[in-house]
């Protein structure tokens, strides 16, 4: 599966944020798209999400996907429990994907918070339910916008082994493309490279 890019461009009030920028995104691997403040890099992820229309250019290899997206604001129901929150996204409940959201808690360091409220858990924490949410419903394309944001080292190692598990676990078929301003974090991922 691919995503291409083709001579998209965008301006905002007269300013040229992306201009003419082809790139593609194959899936097997974790896409980082690195740039300065400024450079288009959260305008990107919200054309490839449907959030804005590029004034020109071409994309292809969006139709029928399901996007899933994690934004720099984690966006959670505040007063709902984690597990709550990511059933809210599931099209059915059964107990095997309790047990998957549980397994998937561990893994992340937020194991026995399952049933806490998300207004109780730190920032942290938060950041760590928005991802987990992503990536345990039914996705074809996952778009992070900053998702190791202000982790520590030993949670960002955390989420890169689970994310990487659940490529791993699909048989690496989906795309996963994330913004990055960080290159400890793109050292961390492995990933590939996109430099606006």
């Amino acid at each position: 599966m691919q995503i291409t890019v083709k001579n998209i461009c965008k301006t905002y009030d007269n300013q040229t944020v992306l201009k003419d920028l082809s790139c593609s995104f194959s899936s097997g691997t974790i896409h980082c798209i690195m740039g300065e403040s400024g450079k288009g890099k959260t305008t990107l992820l919200r054309i490839l999400m449907g959030l804005e229309r590029a004034d020109s250019g071409e994309l292809v290899g969006l139709e029928g996907k399901k996007i899933r997206a994690v934004f720099q604001e984690n966006r959670l129901l505040e007063e709902n429990t984690i597990m709550d929150n990511i059933l809210f996204v599931m099209p059915d409940s059964n107990d095997k994907l309790y047990d998957e959201i549980r397994n998937a808690c561990e893994m992340v360091g937020l194991s026995g918070n399952e049933n806490k409220p998300v207004k109780e858990l730190s920032g942290g924490m938060k950041r760590r339910v928005a991802i987990l949410r992503a990536f345990l419903s039914e996705f074809d394309i996952v778009l992070l916008d900053e998702p190791l944001k202000g982790l520590d080292f030993e949670n960002k190692q955390r989420v890169v082994q689970f994310m990487k598990s659940v490529m791993k676990q699909r048989d690496k078929e989906q795309i996963i493309i994330m913004v990055t301003h960080d290159k400890e974090d793109v050292e961390l991922i492995e990933g590939s490279v996109c430099l606006l």
